[in-house]
């Protein structure tokens, strides 16, 4: 292995600068690091990552707490993460928390207040206060992706607003039989996304002074689980809504699959509405409200890679509210009348 004199040499720079480029700690240009990996790489050269945690006290690793992994969203937010963190020079460990009182509280508690992790981002876990306090007294930055979480700087869609445009929608194609397929009330995420967006649903149709007895079913947030809705649900014309949002792209896409296999014609007879954006809206011709997820990892990493480059200055307490798009395609029509 080449030594880091040989790489600085090469490089054009001194040796505490190559030094800096590699391991991340202390500020070089943009141009400069590229030189100098550019040499390291050349000449073979690793920096030992066990040495530069003793040198710096820093693991250049970053603690990811998320309750699923073999969801689109969550897989997105993912990539987004470790995209960013892998510009900034930072690994990733996940820990996959369940609904597991016990297990939440062993990650907490032992693995993430070792010094395993530089700095921790929550996906859709809203961190108690106790966390919080716990985690900051270690010096381990935070951040938050799904909803507020006073004292730490955190970021969201606005789950109830992007519901209520999605309805409205509905409503200004003159649709009155609409039907809310969501996720299922009694098992909340700790945001309560699955709730915030029936409550969406609720408040556009009261505005709109509609009255619906019956506006909601429950699914899995999956295509089968939006299928076997759909084919319970569209069976009866007589009953049957004219138009529905669903709680994401995967419902909508398959009450879509259930519409076809039943003859209902899209959107001749009915219109369908998602939130997500997910990359098979096009494809089915979805309408929905896209959220990026990917760059909400991207943006929480930000906010770690602040708050670690400035140790010294005030924990940033805020709390990003990101837009979502209505893009309309062929999923949605103006309602005929029968």
């Amino acid at each position: 292995m080449s030594i880091l004199a040989d790489v600085a040499r090469i490089a054009g720079v001194s040796k505490s600068t190559a030094s800096r480029a590699l391991s991340g700690r202390g500020y070089v240009s943009t141009e400069t690091r590229r030189r100098v990996e550019s040499a390291a790489a050349e000449l073979g050269y690793v920096v030992s990552s066990t040495a530069a945690s003793l040198v710096t006290g820093r693991t250049r690793n970053v603690g990811v707490v998320i309750p699923y992994i073999n969801r689109w969203y969550f897989a997105e937010v993912l990539e987004g993460i470790e995209k960013a963190l892998i510009r900034s020079g930072y690994d990733l460990t996940l820990y996959r928390l369940s609904m597991d009182t016990e297990l939440r509280r062993r990650v907490f508690d032992y693995f993430l207040v070792r010094k395993r992790v530089d700095a921790v981002i929550a996906v859709t876990i809203a961190l108690s206060p106790h966390e919080v306090q716990m985690l900051q007294a270690l010096g381990k930055p935070l951040a938050g992706i799904g909803g507020l979480i006073p004292g730490i700087p955190s970021l969201s869609i606005d789950d109830i607003e992007t519901a209520r445009l999605a309805t409205e929608h509905l409503i200004s194609l003159g649709h009155r039989r609409i039907m809310h397929v969501g996720g299922d009330q009694s098992e909340q995420m700790d945001f309560r996304v699955h709730s915030a967006r029936y409550d969406g649903f609720k408040r556009a149709v009261a505005d709109a002074g509609l009255d619906l007895e019956d506006d909601f079913r429950e699914a899995e947030f999956s295509v089968p689980g939006g299928y076997q809705v759909g084919l319970s649900l569209l069976g009866d014309p007589r009953t049957r809504p004219t138009a529905i949002f669903a709680g994401c792209d995967e419902i909508a896409i398959g009450i879509m699959i259930a519409a076809r296999q039943l003859g209902i014609s899209i959107p001749q007879e009915l219109s369908i509405i998602g939130i997500d954006d997910h990359p098979m809206a096009e494809m089915f011709g979805l309408t929905t409200l896209a959220q990026r997820p990917g760059s909400q990892g991207d943006r929480a990493v930000e906010f770690l890679i602040q708050q670690i480059e400035h140790s010294d200055a005030p924990v940033p307490d805020e709390h990003v509210v990101l837009p979502t798009q209505l893009i309309v395609r062929q999923s949605t029509a103006a309602r005929r009348d029968a």
